[in-house]
């Protein structure tokens, strides 16, 4: 049985197909749209999962859709006539949205050419529920999912066991703590549904202590799972997206910071107490989660949850004992929770499947690699693995940035040994030469880590596994001098830890650059440059190299190297995002 999984009309579209239970792709319509975080529809990556399957698209037998318009009509209501009129401002984009949302069984069935295929609209927060537990280890976990909103849910208790997810709570918009960070994203600057990730690493440059109370009162936690947010700060549950917080807000902290103004010692510490509020916050939540199910495991999922910081908080001081993350937690991976849904709750398929490589996207021919390396203007050598992995390794060491694309792309967006640039952790100017030269992005922004499984703790706090590098471990003190470029201000990383069985390749070169300088760690961080996707095509790796100052480009079996003076070409498209 094909069942195909769509996310489309809000961020982060995407699209993923499952066999029989087991995914066989999943990947982000921004990666062949080029703009990211895009909406639209993802024609583009749902004829890719059709292409790694090797079927029609009339071979799809059902298709789960990860928003439900119909659900808790009546809680929107209320809300529009509690807070008219000033609603009638979300009224209009709402109905703009919904009735994207409505006519996508039609779409989808026009799309595939398919008029009788059944379509599932299925409530966002179980499509998150579903992405998290039905692809982890667990035959039992509770189940935190968490973001902006969805349909009008914005934090989901939940309880898995089998194939049955069961619901034990809900918070209502507008009581989000993802559109609580939000507001606060955009207040200093940055990107809605794109800089929350900038925030929480600016966060470790500042003092929560001076913001910390006016912060705190904006969210008031009620016990048992519930909180609510004092509404009075912001302006998003009653303009949307369109304006997110209100004066007040600016008469509490002063004025917002332009988005491309400077950053302020306020800023780094107003950023620092919205961090250490945000995980409070949740730390209280998965104490009643715990509570309510006694489980000793927890699965994440929701935006939320790509919040790092907050992850590794839980897995060190919460209450469980193992915490899953899958490394699309965001709406991409609804796709994927959509799918799941569909065949574990609806059709009653048994599980089976772990997801346990993030390895899930697209995979280029040998054609491709050959033809994009002959663009470049610059001699490709092609080489077996064995050979090309120690010449990675010791471009490494020598202070080489490496391109680094082979494989399937990752799911999600953090790059992992697929599309990456690579680097010596051991240098300390690393950090402000791949921000300024290569990543063309904001100098607080750290780099992380990607280290053998079997070596995690010789440098970090613990060796609990971290493949899709969303925890957030202390790095050890007497390593930090040995890693500077991975470590962040306050002594932390986020680690990717990298398993031989999965990855065998990856593992390799950070085994070989550890034999070779006795530091088996590589700073690994995404193959692209600011405002743009991750690369997604042999020919946009070879255009970022020649527009950057990578060094060298291993691209599949072959390696291409830059000669001493090579000028960058105005080939990489460099937005402000």
């Amino acid at each position: 049985m094909y069942v195909l999984g769509i996310t489309s009309y809000g961020h982060d579209s995407a699209a993923a197909l499952l066999h029989d239970g087991r995914l066989v792709c999943a990947v982000e319509e921004e990666r062949f749209a080029r703009k990211k975080h895009t909406g639209e529809f993802p024609a583009r990556a749902i004829q890719a999962c059709l292409a790694a399957a090797r079927i029609r698209a009339d071979q799809v037998d059902a298709v789960g859709f990860y928003w439900n318009p119909w659900a808790q009509i009546p809680r929107r209501g209320m809300h529009l006539v509690r807070y008219f009129p000033d609603s009638l401002a979300l009224l209009s984009l709402k109905l703009n949205t919904v009735s994207s949302r409505w006519s996508i069984p039609g779409k989808i069935r026009d799309f595939l050419g398919k008029p009788s295929l059944p379509v599932h609209m299925v409530e966002h927060h179980l499509a998150h529920a579903a992405s998290a537990f039905h692809v982890s280890p667990f035959d039992e976990a509770a189940i935190l999912s968490i973001d902006g909103t969805g349909e009008w849910t914005t934090t989901l208790y939940a309880h898995g066991k089998g194939n049955d997810i069961r619901k034990l709570k809900e918070v209502y918009f507008p009581n989000t703590l993802g559109d609580l960070y939000t507001a606060v994203c955009v207040y200093l600057g940055f990107m809605p549904c794109s800089g929350e990730g900038k925030v929480m690493g600016l966060a470790a440059y500042g003092d929560p202590n001076p913001w910390y109370e006016p912060m705190r009162e904006m969210v008031r936690l009620k016990g048992e799972g519930d909180y609510v947010l004092d509404t009075r700060n912001f302006l998003f549950h009653v303009k949307g997206e369109q304006e997110w917080y209100s004066p007040r807000m600016v008469q509490v902290f002063g004025p917002a910071r332009h988005p491309e103004g400077p950053i302020e010692k306020r800023h780094e510490d107003i950023a620092a107490a919205l961090q250490r509020v945000l995980e409070e916050c949740v730390m209280d939540l998965v104490g009643y989660l715990k509570r309510a199910t006694g489980s000793d495991r927890l699965c994440l999922a929701g935006g939320v949850a790509l919040n790092s910081v907050m992850n590794g908080r839980i897995l060190r001081e919460g209450p469980f004992r193992e915490v899953s993350v899958q490394p699309a937690a965001n709406d991409a991976g609804a796709s994927l929770g959509a799918a799941l849904y569909v065949y574990h709750c609806i059709h009653g398929g048994a599980r089976g499947y772990v997801l346990d490589s993030a390895h899930l996207g697209p995979e280029h021919s040998e054609d491709e690699m050959l033809k994009a390396a002959g663009a470049s203007g610059l001699p490709a050598q092609e080489m077996p693995v064995e050979d090309l992995v120690p010449r990675v390794a010791e471009a490494l060491a020598q202070g080489k940035i490496v391109g680094w694309f082979r494989g399937r792309a990752e799911f999600g967006p953090r790059a992992l040994g697929a599309r990456s640039i690579l680097a010596d952790p051991r240098r300390k100017e690393m950090k402000d030469i791949l921000n300024f030269r290569v990543k063309h992005r904001e100098p607080f922004r750290p780099f992380a880590p990607a280290i053998p499984l079997d070596r995690c703790a010789d440098y970090f706090e613990r060796g609990y596994p971290s493949p899709f590098m969303l925890l957030v471990y202390q790095v050890l003190a007497h390593r930090r001098e040995e890693v500077p470029s991975i470590t962040h201000v306050d002594g932390t990383a986020r680690v990717q830890t990298v398993d031989k069985r999965i990855d065998p390749v990856f593992h390799s070169l950070v085994d070989e650059f550890g034999r070779r300088t006795g530091t088996p760690v590589i700073l690994n961080t995404s193959f692209n440059v600011r405002g743009e996707p991750i690369v997604n095509s042999p020919e946009q790796a070879v255009a970022c190299f020649l527009g950057t100052d990578l060094d060298a480009l291993a691209l599949g079996n072959r390696w291409i190297e830059k000669p001493p003076g090579f000028q960058p070409l105005p080939t990489a498209k460099r937005e402000l995002d």
